[in-house]
């Protein structure tokens, strides 16, 4: 910012023209906005480690509650007719008010714990690595694709195959829905976003709560789902480029949508399954120094995981430039 110097030769700083009230009101934003931040990184870095350091807390995540109350919410059936996303629109109305109540009691600690909990409860709600470690250890390939049921993020008719391709793009998909939409929606609308991703998640995508549903309701919420899921499906789809083949994935990119023909901004996601299925193969390609089998099942989805990890940890990294960003101005 530009200074001015005054008819006596002294120099003018940028408060005598906007005035000292307005430029702390200013400070004080920015200092906030950078607290915030730097509160919501914690938070999820606690939540990181807590899911790896203790897993049988996955437990924990039960959602029985909000099936049993949009049974009650729905009545005879869907014979009610009231609006699907009402009851967790009334439910992430209230955790954001709980979220504000506590945003200036005991300097933001309560807060802080809050965010933890809820986050914490609406990781997963089963944990990625531990649903990947069962296909990757079985003893031998039954046991593998029945494990691997266990990593599509969403319900199926027909079972999935122990193929290299299905699988990349299974585990991308669920941790989409596991990870990565629960911390966009963290990072932008606090705890109360987080809640509202997981529960429309589960309302669209799981059989116990779909089930309750006529078809225009599913359709609904499926497609709300698939809005909250297009910004941090993309995100996951430019950081992929960043921690992979860049070429790659862009060419992929791509390709997919001109042969689609439907642009880059619709609510078809599959693009994600390409690219991850891209991605992973030049991974693996470029990893040992020489040709691999990209074929091999076990080898693609090994390295499916170490992608992803590198992708969580870009994530952190840009909130925490953030961080610094923001305390540094």
């Amino acid at each position: 910012m530009a200074l001015l110097a005054s008819g006596r030769g002294k120099v003018q700083w940028p408060c005598a023209q906007a005035g000292e009230g307005e430029l702390l009101q200013s400070c004080r934003l920015t200092t906030r906005r950078s607290d915030s931040m730097a509160i919501t990184l914690l938070a999820i870095v606690l939540v990181l480690a807590t899911a790896h350091a203790l897993p049988d807390l996955a437990r924990l995540r039960d959602f029985s509650w909000l099936r049993i109350w949009l049974s009650r919410w729905q009545g005879d059936g869907a014979q009610s007719g009231r609006p699907v996303l009402l009851l967790p629109a009334l439910v992430f109305a209230l955790c954001a008010l709980i979220q504000a109540g506590l945003d200036h009691v005991l300097f933001g600690l309560p807060l802080f714990a809050f965010a933890v909990i809820v986050l914490f409860f609406c990781w997963g709600p089963r944990e990625l690595d531990a649903d990947i470690d069962a296909v990757l250890k079985a003893p031998d390939r039954d046991q593998r694709l029945v494990a691997a049921q266990a990593l599509r993020p969403d319900p199926a008719d027909q079972p999935l195959l122990f193929e290299a391709a299905p699988l990349v793009e299974a585990a991308f998909a669920s941790a989409l829905s596991r990870w990565f939409g629960v911390l966009f929606w963290f990072v932008v609308l606090g705890p109360a976003g987080a809640l509202g991703y997981r529960m429309i998640q589960l309302i669209a995508r799981s059989r116990s709560f779909s089930d309750a549903l006529d078809a225009r309701q599913l359709d609904i919420a499926e497609r709300t789902a698939r809005i909250l899921d297009w910004a941090p499906a993309h995100l996951i789809a430019l950081t992929l480029a960043l921690v992979s083949d860049f070429d790659a994935v862009i060419k992929t990119w791509r390709d997919y949508h001109a042969a689609h023909g439907q642009g880059y901004f619709t609510l078809d996601l599959g693009f994600l399954g390409a690219l991850a299925h891209a991605g992973v193969d030049a991974d693996v390609v470029a990893g040992d120094g020489y040709a691999v089998d990209v074929n091999d099942p076990v080898n693609e989805l090994a390295d499916a995981r170490r992608v992803l990890r590198r992708i969580l940890v870009a994530w952190l990294a840009i909130l925490a430039l953030m961080v610094l960003a923001g305390f540094a101005r």
